[in-house]
């Protein structure tokens, strides 16, 4: 019995002790735990794990990284800062040129209203959202709408104008204000 108590758990003589060969990475986890990407003496980088930080004893490849990566995110600092003095430099001493996207803009503004070359149909509605009176103006030949100026579309399609206005006029006559008055009163 005594030999009993003297041998080893069976477990114990099953598991191994892995050796780390060098630290490639480091994260945080949503715990807030640090954790290492080890790569594993005499295994292929597909063994390589995670591990958290509190199941390692290697403090020297963990202090070797970190200096690594100290020196690298310096040096990347450095880097961004050289390259936005670069930036500011450019900037003063170069001419400004055009941005391209901001010429497109300026190009399809040109394209609205009656500045494409379309033939107004007829105006689809109105609003004074912008501080001035702009018609929603279907075009001819395409299923298109803008918005363009009230008072450029009563220059240049006054008939359309007024027919829009015609389509939501409505008229009282006396006999039916009577006849609303005398229905109310009864």
């Amino acid at each position: 019995m005594s030999k009993s108590k003297e041998a080893t758990p069976p477990e114990a003589e099953t598991e191994e002790e892995y050796s780390v060969e060098k630290v490639l990475d480091r994260r945080l986890t949503k715990a807030g735990k640090v954790e290492y990407f080890l790569k594993w003496k005499g295994y292929s980088n597909d063994d390589n794990t995670w591990e958290p930080e509190e199941n390692l004893d290697c403090p020297d490849l963990i202090a070797q990284f970190e200096e690594a990566r100290k020196k690298k995110e310096a040096e990347k600092s450095k880097q961004k800062a050289d390259e936005e003095k670069e930036k500011k430099k450019r900037k003063s001493t170069s001419t400004p040129t055009p941005v391209p996207a901001k010429k497109k803009v300026i190009e399809e503004k040109k394209a609205e209203g009656f500045d494409r070359g379309l033939d107004p149909e007829r105006i689809i509605g109105a609003t004074d959202s912008s501080g001035e009176l702009m018609f929603l103006m279907k075009w001819k030949g395409t299923d298109d709408a803008d918005l363009v100026p009230a008072r450029i579309a009563n220059e240049k399609c006054p008939q359309i104008v007024i027919r829009f206005y015609e389509e939501r006029l409505t008229w009282h006559s006396p006999s039916q204000e009577e006849d609303l008055s005398k229905a109310e009163n009864e």
